[in-house]
């Protein structure tokens, strides 16, 4: 079943550095201040959280090639789908019972908990400006800021790239953000969810490697029979 609004405008997602002398939170404040007083107006919030999965050993076979790693993603502009994204792979789409999916194939796929990500904050709309400002946690801690800013009235984004740039840099000063690489996949196709989840999915890993190796996990656990959707996951790998 698929849940997705009929249109998806190109949006870029990108880093804010944290102010000199300030918090993460201080910083978000200094942004949401610039949006308001530009004459932005608050429409709500949003949250997109991650979480990773790894390869079970079980699935690795017997020639030691490294295990690779899916992330399950939400975002609450899609409150009824759920995505899951491959390193280096496709986006798979499905309606929200795939988390549910995800507990039955875990001799496939080993939840990484302590790698759980998500940003939160609030939406403002400015003109034909959809900006969404976030704090990143990863559990009790805040670790950067994310920034995303849709543009309505264009459906590729190699199109609006420019007057995106312009837009942020209105409210984000000396900080210039460079093209998302799904641009330059999209001279001439139409932008999708799939590439606004995939810089998300790009921002969270930015972050995770600013603060932290990712730790190892092994797994003894053995392959369940898989079912059709399983094995559109296994063909991502």
């Amino acid at each position: 079943m698929w849940t997705l609004k009929a249109c998806h405008y190109p949006s870029s997602v990108s880093q804010m550095p944290v102010a000199e002398g300030k918090s993460v939170q201080q910083t978000v404040e200094l942004l949401t201040r610039k949006l308001e007083l530009l004459g932005a107006e608050k429409q709500g919030t949003f949250c997109v959280d991650c979480e990773t999965y790894h390869t079970a050993a079980s699935t690795m076979g017997s020639q030691g090639q490294a295990g690779k790693l899916m992330y399950v993603m939400h975002n609450s502009e899609y409150p009824l789908s759920c995505f899951a994204l491959f390193e280096n792979g496709p986006c798979l789409i499905a309606d929200a019972n795939f988390d549910v999916l995800m507990v039955k194939l875990k001799g496939f796929f080993q939840n990484a908990k302590a790698n759980k990500i998500e940003t939160r904050g609030t939406r403002y709309q400015y003109c034909d400006f959809l900006v969404k400002v976030g704090t990143v946690t990863m559990g009790p801690s805040a670790r950067g800021i994310s920034v995303e800013v849709e543009y309505g009235p264009c459906v590729v984004a190699s199109d609006c790239w420019n007057l995106l740039l312009e837009f942020l840099q209105s409210f984000l000063g000396n900080h210039n953000p460079g093209a998302p690489a799904v641009f330059g996949n999209r001279h001439d196709g139409v932008y999708g969810p799939a590439d606004t989840m995939a810089q998300y999915m790009e921002l969270f890993n930015k972050i995770r490697k600013q603060q932290q190796v990712l730790p190892l996990y092994n797994s003894s656990s053995s392959i369940q029979k898989s079912g059709t959707v399983a094995a559109i996951i296994m063909a991502g790998l």
